[in-house]
């Protein structure tokens, strides 16, 4: 759903209505970050366990494999996410059959999304005692036992850091995906706080942004220290 035009241009849209504007556009943003994150956890956990297992020091080295994958994810990092989006805007609408709205700003949040946790997940299972992973093999267990039970049991703590520093970022992109229409409040400061200068959304769109982030970066301190064994 697009915010209603209610004010014009260079007139600031009342208080009193922001919240029928904000409320419908906080919608959004959590819809995109959300169904990305599902793609993200999915997708970039599998591909940070394989970097960690194909690594030397893990389940079954594959050295060539490893390369190329650890080339793959670190040249998804590498390019900034308004280019990005700007450069697959073919592939997005061969996905999604449009080049507006959350589903397209869905599929270059999760190519965005899915090197960086893939790379925060490997690097939470590298902090991880090597003893654990002998113990498993020791006692016989398979190696999705150990991956399993041992080494993304153990790193809990590390993965839910690295869910919350990713969803952040997420929830970034969504607002410079608001630049293509894709709804969020990232649209809404762009089309009411920037094109018609409202300075009262353009705050507004500000505040929600900043009290969002530090409400997830609190909740995921606070299940990270929970999950850590004593």
């Amino acid at each position: 759903m697009r915010p209603t035009e209610t004010a014009a241009v260079g007139l600031d849209t009342p208080w009193a209505d922001l919240p029928a504007l904000l409320l419908p556009a906080y919608g959004e943003t959590w819809a995109m970050v959300g169904l990305v994150m599902a793609l993200v956890i999915l997708v970039g956990g599998a591909t940070g366990v394989l970097l960690y297992n194909t690594d030397s020091r893990g389940l079954f080295p594959r050295p060539r494999l490893h390369g190329v994958l650890s080339w793959l994810v670190n040249m998804g990092r590498s390019l900034p996410f308004l280019v990005l989006m700007a450069a697959i805007i073919p592939l997005t609408k061969w996905v999604t059959g449009t080049t507006i709205g959350i589903a397209a700003a869905v599929v270059p949040m999760t190519l965005a999304g899915i090197p960086f946790f893939a790379r925060l997940v490997q690097n939470a299972l590298n902090d991880l005692p090597r003893e654990n992973m002998a113990v498993g093999l020791v006692t016989g267990s398979s190696t999705g036992q150990i991956i399993r039970q041992t080494q993304l049991r153990e790193a809990l703590p590390g993965l839910t850091s690295a869910i919350t520093l990713n969803t952040i970022s997420m929830i970034e992109y969504s607002a410079i995906a608001g630049t293509i229409g894709a709804g969020g409040i990232g649209y809404l400061a762009v089309t009411y706080g920037y094109q018609r200068f409202d300075t009262h959304v353009m705050a507004a769109t500000i505040v929600v942004l900043i009290i969002t982030v530090q409400l997830v970066q609190f909740a995921g301190d606070r299940i990270s220290r929970a999950l850590l064994r004593p």
